[in-house]
């Protein structure tokens, strides 16, 4: 929400307050501030003029050269390019040696040869952003009004020595989505009164019945609490005033013509979102407000049909949809330049139907968000007729007496009980029920009681308070949060340890920094389009209602997804070798249920070893990342078998080099992850240049494996025995195999394996490979007779031929 200053010190005085105090204090009292902007700042030496004549360039076919009137005693000679420039024109003038947008210097100089004194100036180009500039001046200079006063400042013309307050206003204070209801919240920081009137809706009502004309029918009161309607005859559709559209574009908001830019003038004033008819384009004068239909379709206001669902609340001429109720009209009752009756609507609707619309069309508006957030019950009929009233005099048309309503509503105030003990306990602090008095007088609620227990009278325009706990946080907001002592909770302490899931999850984090890996904490929320990154499950991701942005809408499915953003950005500055890991939660629905997992993720780019005079480059590969994940599970004592199962259905991997990590557990096997290379698309899309390798474990699964017992033994005090043996197979056949194979079929002194050669090439035959693997054999108890060993031995070497068709070289 973009409020300006100069608009809000018109509904409460703002003297002797500046932008920059009142901003500190806003943000102090809980709605943020996150910036300020002033148009007028940068602007020097821009002025209004007048062009006394217009000709062709003489060298160019766009370019025409001006003689502008700035108020001086000679006219400005100026080129200019803009389709739009014409003679007897105010417009902005830059003068030489001038500033603009962004503090750009204009200065005096040729264009093809014509002398040009200054430049005559667009919107953007003095500061509004382009999505606001009306549509008729989105391509060339800014056209003023006839009257317009030569010579005069631009700044002070246009009131654009103005702080405009940029609001980030949290869903529960909608209130704030307006200018009024910033003027209650300055008059409760500062003690003042608003100075703004209300309208007599009510006298208005009386005068007459619109039945007659307008029609309404509200088909379900629990999507459709109030509706209000409007009659505007004989208006004349032009361009609102100047100082009107000023006001919309410092709000962000474009102006059209001033039938739309009153609703939209009082949507900023009052919080209210109104929608115009075309009256004559109603055709049976009839409103009717119902769910929408399966297989309804509507054309709203920017072109595009809409396929509507039973969940959409729609308003009808009795018979076919006109407009999506509070999100976007249509485009059949569109008010344009034939208009000449204007029926407005200003309603409420049921907040969380015009959430799931507005999403699910992707039509988030500042309607919309106002409708979803809530408006103010009281003034809803009130803003309405103030609109009429503005399109009355902005379009010299004829306002019909009465209005046609109906409402369900009750406008009375909410009564809120508390007490003094309470607010004191909750906040921890000492306050006295004169300091309560106070905040609720500055806050102009109405208060009866006493400390031990008293009631606060809320009006309409705080839709949020109904609970003692709201009105604590208004006590602490307005008394102060600076103000609120800092307390040491009163906690004996006691030495328990860690628990064993504390110690595990700490081994398994000191593990993989013992290996190299610097540890990193990713953020929990992405975007749609992550979530489909490196996923080994399908899991339905869990969605935020209110995302502070697009990109973080989701909580993530698996840590990868923001660990290679972590990557790509280290990378991106000239760090060559990226050796990263993370200890996370995902989350994700399961059961209807969202479910929490632990997780462990690493990511390792570049090279393991760098050049040296020792040694060459070595670049990462699989077996590097294999290497860290059998030391990690190597830490965890886990009395049951790992195996790697080759992988190639794991969406972003290699499929040649990724693997599934399983845990064999007898009868079944569970999936505790995966390992592999990132796929060399997926890899570019990241800007990794160098091969780059993941895994992603599920420490859950993990803690819930069991564990061997470690027991300490002492040092053998007999020697061992290692016994070679080369091996060819089927290149089918993998190392994983051939070990289980071993390890089966050795005797209870064999105690470790290892492949110490792996050959492919001339002298083996297509299809095979050779493999070496040295034996290590030691009773701790006595020495080995050679012949045991010998034994053991060719028992393998018949298993392996028998079960692996293995030859022995």
């Amino acid at each position: 929400m973009k409020v300006s200053i100069e608009w809000l010190n018109e509904l409460i005085s703002l003297e002797g307050i500046t932008a920059e105090e009142l901003a500190g204090k806003m943000s102090r009292t809980g709605i943020e501030v996150d910036g300020l902007e002033n148009l007028g700042n940068v602007l020097k030496k821009v002025v209004v003029g007048h062009t006394l004549e217009v000709v062709d360039h003489p060298d160019s076919d766009h370019l025409h050269i001006c003689q502008v009137d700035v108020g001086e005693e000679e006219p400005y000679q100026i080129v200019c390019g803009a389709p739009n420039i014409a003679s007897d024109q105010k417009v902005i003038v830059a003068l030489p040696n001038s500033r603009i947008k962004n503090n750009v210097k204009i200065k005096k100089g040729k264009l093809r040869g014509q002398v040009s004194q200054g430049m005559i100036c667009s919107l953007e180009e003095i500061g509004f952003d382009e999505n606001v500039v009306p549509k008729e001046f989105a391509n060339g200079i800014a056209v003023l009004p006839e009257d317009a006063p030569v010579g005069t400042s631009i700044v002070d013309y246009l009131k654009l020595d103005d702080s405009i307050l940029d609001l980030d206003v949290t869903p529960n204070r909608a209130d704030a989505l307006s200018v009024r209801g910033n003027a209650w919240e300055v008059a409760a920081i500062y003690g003042r009164q608003p100075e703004f009137s209300s309208e007599d809706v009510d006298t208005f009502a009386k005068q007459s019945d619109l039945a007659k004309l307008v029609s309404i029918q509200v088909d379900d009161p629990d999507m459709v609490p109030e509706y209000n309607a409007f009659l505007v005859r004989n208006v004349k559709i032009q361009p609102s005033p100047l100082v009107v559209q000023v006001r919309l574009m410092k709000s962000g908001i474009r102006p059209i013509n001033n039938i739309v830019d009153a609703t939209n003038y009082v949507l900023l004033e009052y919080g209210q979102p109104l929608h115009a008819f075309d009256y004559d384009k109603l055709g049976t004068g009839k409103i009717e407000t119902r769910m929408a239909q399966a297989g309804e379709t509507l054309q709203t206001l920017d072109g595009e049909e809409r396929q509507l669902t039973e969940e959409d609340i729609v308003i009808t001429d009795g018979q076919k949809p006109i407009a999506l109720a509070g999100v976007m009209g249509g485009y059949d009752t569109e008010i344009d330049e034939s208009t000449q009756n204007v029926l407005l609507e200003a309603a409420m609707f049921e907040p969380i139907h015009i959430r799931k619309t507005a999403r699910r069309l992707g039509l988030r508006s500042e309607s919309s968000m106002r409708n979803e957030r809530g408006v103010n019950q009281a003034t809803i009929a009130e803003a309405g007729y103030y609109a009429a009233q503005l399109m009355v005099a902005w379009s010299s048309g004829d306002l019909e007496p009465g209005f046609a309503q109906v409402s369900t509503l009750d406008h009375g105030d909410v009564k809120v009980p508390s007490s003094l003990a309470y607010i004191n306990r909750v906040l921890g602090t000492s306050l006295t029920y004169r300091d309560i008095e106070q905040v609720f007088a500055d806050l102009q609620f109405g208060l009866e009681g006493d400390a031990d227990h008293f009631t606060v009278t809320v009006p309409p325009r705080r839709w949020d308070i109904h609970i003692p706990a709201d009105l604590t946080e208004e006590v602490a907001r307005i008394y102060g949060y600076d103000k609120i002592p800092s307390h040491l909770p009163n906690a004996q302490g006691y030495k328990i340890g860690l628990t064993e899931r504390q110690q595990f999850d700490r081994r398994a984090r000191q593990t993989m920094q013992a290996l190299s890996f610097n540890q990193v904490i990713g953020y929990n929320l992405v975007s749609a389009e992550a979530l489909n990154v490196l996923q080994l499950e399908e899991r339905a991701a869990v969605e935020l209602d209110f995302p502070m942005s697009e990109d973080h809408r989701y909580m993530r499915t698996n840590l990868l997804t923001t660990d290679l953003d972590i990557t790509r950005y280290n990378v991106a500055r000239n760090i060559k070798n990226v050796a990263i890991y993370e200890s996370g939660r995902i989350s994700y629905w399961e059961d209807g249920q969202p479910v929490e997992e632990n997780h462990l993720a690493a990511v390792w780019t570049g090279n393991r070893i760098d050049q040296s005079w020792q040694s060459q480059d070595q670049a990462v590969d699989f077996f590097a990342m294999k290497g860290i994940v059998e030391a990690l599970l190597a830490s965890m004592n886990l009395a049951c078998s790992i195996r790697y199962q080759a992988a190639h259905d794991i969406a972003d991997t290699h499929p040649g080099r990724t693997a599934r990590i399983l845990a064999d557990l007898g009868e079944e096997e569970t999936v505790l992850g995966f390992i592999g290379q990132l796929h060399p698309q997926t890899a570019d899309s990241y800007d990794l240049v160098q091969a780059t390798y993941v895994f992603e474990l599920s420490l859950d699964r993990l803690f819930d494996l069991p564990k061997q017992t470690i027991v300490q033994e002492s040092i053998p005090k007999f020697p061992g025995i290692k016994r070679d043996i080369a091996l060819l197979v089927d290149e089918s056949v993998s190392h994983a195999e051939i070990q289980a194979c071993i390890q089966e079929a050795g005797n209870k002194y064999l105690r470790d394996i290892q492949v110490f050669d792996l050959y492919t090439g001339d002298k083996i035959e297509a299809g095979k490979k050779s493999l070496a693997y040295q034996l290590s054999y030691l009773n701790p108890e006595a020495t080995l007779q050679d012949d045991e060993v010998t034994a053991n031995v060719d028992a393998i070497i018949q298993a392996l031929s028998q079960e692996l068709g293995a030859q022995v070289r």
